[in-house]
């Protein structure tokens, strides 16, 4: 039996952190590792207790990372029904408050040995190198696959400066993924162009969302038009830039047009007051409350879901709600472009057109999803579609090349060759600008002393 490829799939966040980097690749490891061509091991950030009481809800927090796996694997296994068998490891990462992220402190490639660094996964391959000192990823692994998760760019054009931000982290961006990725997979054309990078919806719905819509399709035909609320809502975090600024814009501008609209609004963020305070000026029937789970039977009997947002790359709650049955009204925006083979799935241009979107959606029901539909919107889907992409099957058939594992030594010898001197040049910059791992976290995580670790010279 031929031996399996081993594959590492790097992220910037775990759970309990609901964020799509803490919550797609996980689904993507379990997905891979159902396949038995496939080792995976999953690498997730390990925080200190001070990070994890800021960034955790609810305020959970764990004392070792094993803690923290069972936790991982629970949730996991609570909603699709298997118990995992891919291996989980933790880097070393700290969380800053002026960005809201999470980074890698060291050299995180470390924690995959060379004697299984053959394909690494790199969830947000731009973030995950912004700050990388140590091996070069393209030279650690004999593959390396990014996966563009965040529009970062139309995040920073709305700060102060945001053009100018917006242009420098854009050769920023262009320069690391360029240096430390063979290829690269955006999720949508919302994301910026990288060298060597495909376009393809590699994401899933978690399954419990398309248990909710066989249940909800049941209905239907045992109910018809009573098996829906005729109501609206939206689900985000509260914050402006994630849909609410737009959703309010629209709104306040047609009023009089959508006066019989019904809509809740559920999240939570640093701008809640002000948003809560905002959509209650409006002459409408808004409601606002606190986040909740998408999944909680609160949203079984909406009808439809509105989503102005064009923040996104590819909306996890758009998929969700119609992984659910639901209507979508939503922007023709390039993040968007999945969901248009859907027929339950209604774009807009303008205001006139979310106007006319909305009310059409309030005046007929949802067609029950088929079951091509449901498989498009499925994990199963979407690792097919990961695997076309990343060509992951044809590494396997034509064997991985080998790759010299001596980064410093050939980068003096091939200063010529472009791409080997940027990438000198950004591991010394990096050096610069990275931390390392504090001794709370070298302890909790078996990490050598300082005095002990490899250092890394020219060999």
């Amino acid at each position: 039996m031929d031996k399996k490829q081993h594959i590492a799939i790097f992220t910037t966040a775990s759970l309990p952190w609901m964020t799509g980097t803490a919550v797609n690749p996980l689904f993507r490891a379990a997905c891979l590792s159902k396949d038995e061509r496939w080792d995976v091991t999953l690498v997730i950030p390990w925080l200190s207790k001070r990070d994890q009481d800021y960034v955790y809800p609810n305020k959970i927090t764990f004392d070792t990372p094993s803690e923290q796996e069972i936790y991982v694997r629970q949730w996991l296994d609570e909603r699709i029904g298997l118990k995992s068998t891919f291996q989980i490891l933790f880097y070393p990462g700290k969380f800053s408050r002026k960005m809201g992220s999470i980074f890698g402190v060291g050299d995180i490639t470390e924690i995959i040995p060379d004697e299984e660094a053959e394909i690494a996964v790199l969830e947000e391959p731009e973030h995950l190198t912004w700050y990388h000192h140590g091996k070069r990823w393209k030279v650690k692994f004999r593959l390396v696959v990014g996966v563009v998760h965040t529009n970062y760019l139309e995040y920073v054009r709305r700060e102060k400066n945001g053009r100018m931000q917006a242009f420098l982290l854009k050769n920023m961006n262009s320069w690391v993924v360029n240096i430390y990725c063979h290829k690269v997979i955006r999720l949508s054309a919302a994301t910026q162009k990288f060298p060597r990078s495909v376009i393809c919806n590699v994401h899933g719905v978690n399954p419990k969302f398309l248990e909710i819509g066989r249940r909800k399709k049941e209905q239907q035909e045992q109910l018809g038009n009573k098996a829906f609320r005729n109501a609206a809502y939206y689900i985000g975090k509260m914050v402006w830039n994630k849909g609410y600024k737009e959703l309010l814009q629209l709104l306040c501008s047609h009023q009089k047009e959508l006066k019989e609209l019904e809509i809740d609004l559920y999240g939570s963020g640093e701008d809640s007051d002000q948003v809560r305070e905002a959509f209650q000026k409006l002459d409408l029937k808004v409601q606002v409350h606190p986040g909740r789970d998408h999944a909680d039977i609160v949203f079984h009997d909406y009808k439809l879901f509105l989503n102005p947002s064009t923040t996104d790359v590819v909306c996890t709650t758009t998929a969700e709600a119609l992984a659910m049955g639901k209507l979508v009204v939503c922007a023709n925006h390039p993040s968007n472009e999945f969901f248009k083979q859907f027929p339950n799935c209604k774009m807009f241009e303008d205001g006139i057109g979310f106007v006319e979107a909305t009310c059409k959606s309030l005046a007929e029901d949802p067609s029950p999803l088929s079951d091509a539909e449901r498989h498009k919107l499925s994990w199963e889907a979407a690792t097919e579609r990961f695997l076309s992409a990343a060509e992951l099957d044809i590494a396997l058939k034509n064997k991985l090349p080998e790759t010299p594992n001596h980064f410093i030594s050939k980068s003096f010898f091939v200063l010529r060759n472009l791409e080997y001197a940027s990438a000198l040049m950004h591991y010394i910059g990096s050096g610069l600008l990275s931390s390392k791992p504090d001794e709370e976290q070298r302890k909790e995580l078996g990490l050598a002393t300082p005095s002990t670790q490899k250092v890394f010279l020219i060999r």
